[in-house]
């Protein structure tokens, strides 16, 4: 139950910041800098070693799976989970694609966690840092946005419910079904955090505020993947 509500407070406090906030662009860029640090890290110690640890050959394909999967959902969501704001105007997004995007993708990173009781397990903790700058962009545009205003709760309440909801189905599939899709969240998780990680900088010039960010990111993973395992 505190998984529950953990998950969807995430949303919630993202939200409210992206509402007050929102226009501190470099603040949501800033987050979502270290949520990737944190990801790739969070990916590469824990997925895919609990992922590849099977003897499944064929569980690659899975995270494969889940990488082209968030293109896909891109397309919906215009990378919004990369914090593209400056692309939605409001004519060039579809409220509707968007909101389907986003919600099948928390509802997918939220099946692995149907059978998790542990607070601190790193892979809870990489869904709700990286509810934090998506649930920031999404208050941001939503009450920026005149049209959007009167059904922004309601937005924000489906994208909330969809992880939880996930683990609600989680809980019926069975254990091998469940590596799967924390396979394609692993796909999904790897594409989101090197889109923000590789994205260019205009002249290509070494940018040491984001390289600071990343490592950030990475050394807050590290810390939650020692001490979870000691």
């Amino acid at each position: 139950m505190i998984i529950v509500l953990l998950l969807i407070l995430s949303v919630f406090v993202g939200v409210l910041l992206g509402k007050f906030f929102g226009t501190k662009q470099t603040f949501a860029k800033y987050l979502l800098i270290i949520s990737a640090g944190f990801l790739i890290t969070i990916c590469l110690n824990e997925i895919f070693p609990q992922v590849y640890h099977t003897h499944d050959h064929s569980i690659g394909l899975w995270v494969i799976g889940g990488v082209l999967l968030q293109m896909l959902l891109e397309n919906l969501t215009k990378g919004f989970e990369h914090g593209h704001i400056h692309h939605h105007n409001d004519a060039g997004i579809i409220p509707m694609a968007l909101i389907v995007g986003m919600f099948i993708h928390a509802f997918i990173e939220g099946i692995p966690l149907a059978n998790e009781t542990d607070v601190q397990s790193p892979y809870l903790q990489g869904i709700l840092i990286h509810n934090l700058p998506i649930s920031f962009v999404l208050g941001a545009f939503l009450f920026k946005n005149k049209k959007m205003s009167s059904i922004s709760w309601l937005v924000i309440g489906l994208f909330a419910a969809a992880s939880p909801l996930g683990m609600l189905l989680g809980q019926y599939l069975e254990p091998g079904l469940q590596l799967n899709f924390l396979a394609i969240v692993g796909g999904i998780f790897l594409h989101i955090s090197s889109v923000i990680i590789f994205e260019s900088n205009k002249n290509h010039n070494t940018d040491w505020t984001k390289i600071a960010l990343v490592i950030l990111g990475v050394a807050l993973a590290m810390f939650g993947h020692t001490f979870h395992h000691h």
